[in-house]
């Protein structure tokens, strides 16, 4: 099968312009192609598709995408890339009806951005249907033409490491078990001699005295693991490293706090922060980033249980700091406190933290934006640049001392963990609480639990868990290893 695009004319009743691909293809059957396309209905909208058979021996089926309108750019009301977001979508519905005729490989015309490309056509094909006997046809994409490879491989890249958090994301809960996610990521991690990977078991959380993160763990019969990664990237691997924190709750109930019991199923994706950073980790891996990477994700399950944690009870985290745990569904923060504590121990350039945190998250920006909580301006640049190219957007959120007051004052311990308002502003108050486990000057808490899924609203990706937001976390630290910051 072959995907080409088509731009949108510029008035209503002027000629569709052809890609430089298409262009070469309808020289190639002598111009039957737009003679087909000028005959069979008005001009392609943006999104749309037109099918054609039997125009070329080589590719029996053809599909011509509409990609809007040719110089559509960096798009400031809607803070992305236009064009970018328009090749993805385009050809991700184009691939997906050459799946449907259950051909096996797909030619991809660049489109003018051969990364952009890629994107679609990887993310765009992707399900997950690992444990169903009857599975879509598997349909391999690649470029069409010489244009653009080395940009189209890059787009693979960054395309397959999103897929790798869906996958993980999308994986039953007793299928992706805390030891189950290390050893997934760490055969992913196997061949590049530039990574090493700690799968900590029990005992090194509590000597390292993680009572925060143990008092969660402690009621499922899952052991908790502590998973360490080191990607040594940069030309002197002493250099000060960014290091990516993920909240790796591999099944939430709720624990003694038990979530209702629909939708409960969603759960299994609570280690999204943890599926997102460790493949962040994987693609930067893949495209030899300058740079110097540690990931840390803290993996358990909250379960209810004779030994759970109870409404009331007083933990102690890492820092010497006690926490009232008024609520045992707030628990992703008790992980991330002690992971935050130790994220400190590396000299860290930058830390960044991602979780599936709060449903007030999700209640604020659906699933629109990650919301960022950061000290640092120059940190908050960074991402945001980098999610206008990659189109998987960031939206800044406040850390005001307000929102801290309202953690602080809690009657048996130094913290509680949820805000004495409870739900005002429930996203903002779970950042206050992180925030009293930083010192470092550039941190970022990426809320997640709102781009969590996908229903309908990205149209590159399918219904299901949506690996959000791991490419913007790519190019973050692509940028970053450009960057001459201290």
């Amino acid at each position: 099968g072959l995907v080409l695009g088509i731009y949108s004319s510029e008035k209503d009743k002027g000629v569709a312009q052809f890609t430089s691909a298409g262009e070469a293809f309808d020289r190639l059957v002598s111009g039957k192609l737009r003679e087909l396309l000028s005959v069979c209905g008005p001009p392609l909208k943006k999104g749309k598709t037109r099918m054609f058979h039997g125009l070329h021996q080589d590719f029996p089926s053809v599909v011509v995408v509409g990609l809007g309108k040719k110089n559509a750019g960096v798009n400031d009301q809607e803070n992305w890339n236009e064009g970018k977001e328009n090749i993805r979508a385009a050809v991700a519905v184009g691939c997906r009806q050459i799946q449907d005729l259950e051909i096996p490989c797909v030619e991809v015309d660049p489109c003018g951005d051969a990364q952009a490309a890629a994107e679609g056509a990887i993310l765009g094909l992707h399900e997950y249907n690992e444990l169903k006997q009857k599975k879509k046809p598997v349909v391999t994409a690649q470029l069409h033409g010489s244009a653009g490879s080395e940009a189209w491989h890059k787009g693979v890249i960054y395309a397959e490491g999103q897929n790798l958090a869906r996958y993980l994301m999308e994986a039953p809960a007793n299928y992706i078990t805390p030891i189950k996610f290390a050893e997934h990521i760490e055969q992913k991690l196997r061949s590049f001699s530039n990574v090493k990977v700690h799968v900590r078991p029990e005992s090194w959380i509590a000597a390292q005295q993680m009572g925060a993160f143990l008092s969660v763990a402690k009621g499922s019969a899952e052991p908790p693991i502590f998973l360490e990664i080191h990607y040594s990237g940069g030309a002197d691997t002493t250099d000060s490293p960014l290091v990516l924190v993920g909240k790796g709750v591999t099944f939430d109930s709720g624990g003694i706090s038990l979530k209702p019991s629909s939708g409960m199923d969603a759960m299994r994706a609570d280690m999204g922060g943890a599926a997102t950073i460790c493949s962040a980790i994987v693609t930067a891996a893949a495209l030899k980033l300058p740079l110097n990477i540690i990931g840390l994700a803290p993996l358990c399950e909250n379960m209810p249980s004779g030994k759970a944690n109870k409404p009331g009870d007083v933990v102690r985290a890492k820092n010497g700091k006690t926490i009232q745990v008024d609520n045992t569904d707030a628990e992703g923060r008790l992980l991330l406190a002690d992971a935050l504590c130790y994220a400190h121990s590396f000299n860290a350039r930058a830390i960044v933290n991602a979780a599936t945190l709060t449903g007030a998250m999700d209640v604020a920006l659906g699933s629109a934006a990650t919301g960022v909580f950061t000290n640092s301006s120059w940190l908050w640049s960074h991402l945001y640049e980098a999610s206008i190219l990659t189109g998987d957007r960031v939206w800044r959120m406040p850390l005001f001392e307000h929102y801290t007051k309202q953690v602080t004052d809690c009657p048996l311990a130094d913290l509680s963990n949820i805000g004495k308002y409870s739900r005002a502003g429930g996203a903002c108050t779970a950042a206050a609480f992180l925030k009293e486990f930083v010192t470092a000057s550039h941190w970022a808490h990426l809320d997640i639990a709102g781009v969590m899924s996908n229903k309908d609203e990205v149209p590159y990706l399918r219904k299901g868990m949506a690996g959000r937001p791991t490419r913007t976390l790519v190019e973050f630290a692509a940028r970053l290893s450009q960057d001459s910051h201290t």
